[in-house]
């Protein structure tokens, strides 16, 4: 027995493709096929690593009593929300502003036209057959009152979107995000790291903004109308507290490396074990970033192994990378990462002991049964505890893994999702070059170039635009906003990166077709979905960060970035607008604003361009990036250049270092030292 989706390249539709619901893709056809027969839609939502999607298919959709009535009654469509990010947002609002809260699997009913009526996320079978029963007699015997129901949902999901512009003369100010970030403390769990709650997500957007925050430089002259700042050395704190919990706890695979979606508890314990691209991506750039300010080894470690991971697990041989790793495996959540203390001693033998020490697998490490990986403390706290060099329990702890890894890998694997999303790949880009630059590892910034040479050769369009998926030689899916602005910052730091203009030349053409395309000229913003695309019931725009960051917010930071590269001052003005519009919002909810507050920190004094020109520009280049934050602007040549920032800066025989901070420029100076002095005068 098979359904439409038989025809789906999607890992997440084929796995329901021969449920005996009657389901369909989403596309026009389908929709009109619901106008024809005046059925009421269901949108049913999820991917491919969700758990809770595996759950509802097994009692819900794979049963023969259930898919009778959803088959008579409604026109069922399955949508992949990693596919169509566009159709999740808009149903996703409707669920969440119809109930309050939302998440996946998402099923919203809609009415024949689309406008949503009744949704909610996973629903156990007796509760399923009683609403699709409700659902389907409220359609046959009042259409009238559900069209009603719908059109007022439907003005609350476009009312969703609304924000009002600033008022004339205002300036982009930190007050409003010092008062975001002393609300934000509030909630911070200062024993385990994160929020005051759980779930716990890792959330890396969050993290490195208030990693920046903690070591931004003095005001500059720019006012803070509410007080002092909140104390930098406490907002460290916390960071460097989650950053610990979390590479030490079971969201983070201690034997494979990567992280996992997030955790089920407050200490980082118990993950929901899927492993997504978009947060191993991030979480490198994050921990990258620390390792500028709190140098540690283990923080080295987790870098080599998470990217590892990436490219053992999810590497394509074309350059580009996967989408995720599904949490179950033999229809159970988490069975490939846990261990019986068995299993470790018939393994490891003689030393299985004080590596089950070392990983926990005792009572704090149990769960169901089994055995989760953690740890407590640093490495170099653990060997001085056990008598034993630093360099003796390295090379232990590297015959630990390799051999649980090894012995792992012969087990039944988790459901791979190998389609390619471009806006994560733009992500994984980012992550590779903060790593390459604070390790000095070459092979990393080798990778990212690799990667943003397959977006570039599979990914991009001839007019300019890019497709959002790629699967088995064929992109599919017409690009979405986060999908141009997440590449154009990537190509933009890739050039910083490498002094390659051709990057930052295919970052300006990418940020010409989002403003030719998807460009809100009436509220300044961005739309998420391109004026060439079929129309939804709302053209959605989307202001905050989740556990990806914000689409308008990176192109804002895209678009600060390339008017000064390229001279566009007009594209400063549209960052600079699309700030000024949130920023009374900070407060409101502040972890959902961390990239916008990036920028207001740049927009407020804390950038710099530094730019270098001559034959040593390789040398100071490399040292500079290592030591400074991403943030800051590179330009860079050996000879002469037509860019903004090197034009005219060229001397013979000479590598002149020029510093310039709030469009005033320092004399230039002929060693990288002294450049850091200059910058670091500044602070």
């Amino acid at each position: 027995m098979t359904n439409a989706l038989q025809h789906e390249t999607s890992p997440y539709l084929l796995q329901h493709s021969e449920n005996p619901v009657d389901w369909h893709p989403w596309n026009e056809q389908t929709l009109a096929l619901a106008k024809k027969e005046n059925k009421l839609i269901l949108v049913s939502i999820g991917y491919s690593a969700c758990h809770w999607c595996h759950v509802m298919e097994r009692e819900c959709f794979e049963d023969h009593e259930v898919a009778e009535v959803m088959n008579r009654y409604f026109i069922n469509i399955k949508v992949d929300r990693e596919e169509r990010p566009d159709v999740d947002q808009v149903y996703m609002t409707a669920v969440q502003v119809a109930t309050g809260s939302g998440g996946w699997p998402l099923n919203c009913f809609t009415l024949p036209d689309g406008r949503p009526l009744y949704g909610g996320t996973y629903f156990p079978k007796s509760k399923w057959l009683q609403t699709l029963e409700h659902l389907a007699d409220l359609w046959m015997r009042d259409p009238l009152r559900a069209a009603e129901y719908a059109g007022r949902l439907t003005e609350g999901v476009k009312q969703s979107e609304l924000i009002l512009p600033p008022e004339p003369g205002t300036l982009a100010n930190r007050s409003f995000i010092h008062t975001a970030v002393r609300k934000w403390q509030s909630r911070f769990d200062t024993r385990e790291g994160g929020p005051d709650h759980s779930p716990k997500f890792p959330l890396p957007n969050n993290y490195s903004f208030l990693l920046r925050f903690g070591n931004c430089p003095k005001e500059n002259g720019i006012s803070s109308q509410d007080g002092e700042p909140p104390d930098p050395a406490l907002i460290l704190k916390q960071v460097r507290l989650t950053l610990d919990k979390m590479a030490r706890g079971g969201i983070y695979d201690q034997i494979g490396g990567g992280f996992c979606r997030y955790s089920t508890d407050a200490v980082w314990k118990v993950p929901h074990f899927e492993k997504m691209l978009y947060d191993n991506a991030q979480l490198i750039s994050l921990y990258a970033e620390a390792l500028r300010f709190f140098p540690a080894e283990e923080y080295e470690e987790l870098l080599h192994e998470t990217i590892s991971f990436c490219e053992r697990e999810l590497l394509d041989p074309s350059g580009g990378y996967y989408s995720a790793l599904d949490a179950d495996s033999e229809g159970v959540e988490g069975k490939y990462y846990l261990w019986s203390r068995e299993e470790v001693e018939s393994l490891l033998g003689p030393d299985a002991g004080l590596c089950m020490e070392y990983f926990h697998l005792d009572q704090s490490g149990a769960w169901e049964g089994a055995y989760i990986p953690l740890r407590a403390g640093t490495p170099e706290q653990f060997a001085a505890g056990h008598g034993i060099s630093p360099e003796q329990l390295r090379h232990q702890r590297t015959i630990w893994k390799n051999t649980l890894l090894h012995a792992r890998q012969k087990r039944i694997r988790p459901g791979l999702d190998d389609k390619i999303i471009t806006s994560w790949n733009a992500m994984m880009i980012q992550g590779l070059i903060r790593a390459g630059e604070v390790t000095g590892d070459a092979n990393y910034i080798s990778r990212a170039v690799r990667c943003a040479g397959f977006l570039r050769r599979e990914m991009l369009k001839p007019n300019g635009g890019m497709y959002h998926t790629w699967k088995n030689g064929t992109a599919a899916v017409n690009a979405f906003l986060d999908d141009l602005s997440f590449t154009a910052l990537a190509f933009t730091e890739l050039y910083e990166c490498t002094l390659d203009e051709t990057w930052l030349n295919l970052a300006g053409n990418l940020t010409e077709h989002a403003l030719g395309h998807y460009s809100d000229e009436k509220q300044c913003f961005f739309y998420f979905t391109s004026d060439e695309d079929t129309p939804l019931i709302v053209r959605k725009t989307e202001i905050n960060d989740n556990v990806i960051p914000s689409s308008n917010a990176v192109m804002g930071e895209a678009l600060r970035k390339l008017a000064i590269h390229l001279g566009k001052r007009e594209w400063a003005d549209r960052a600079l607008r699309m700030y000024l519009a949130v920023q009374k919002e900070f407060s409101a909810y502040p972890p959902g604003y961390s990239c916008w507050m990036m920028l207001g920190l740049s927009l407020t004094g804390d950038s710099a361009e530094v730019s270098i020109v001559g034959n040593s520009v390789n040398d100071f280049h490399r040292l500079l990036r290592k030591r400074l934050p991403p943030h800051l602007i590179f330009a860079g040549s050996r000879g002469s250049s037509t860019l903004p920032l090197l034009i005219g800066r060229h001397k013979e025989e000479e590598t002149l270092v020029y510093v310039c901070r709030n469009a005033s420029c320092r004399e230039p100076v002929k060693t990288a030292e002294d450049a850091l002095r200059l910058l670091q005068a500044d602070n």
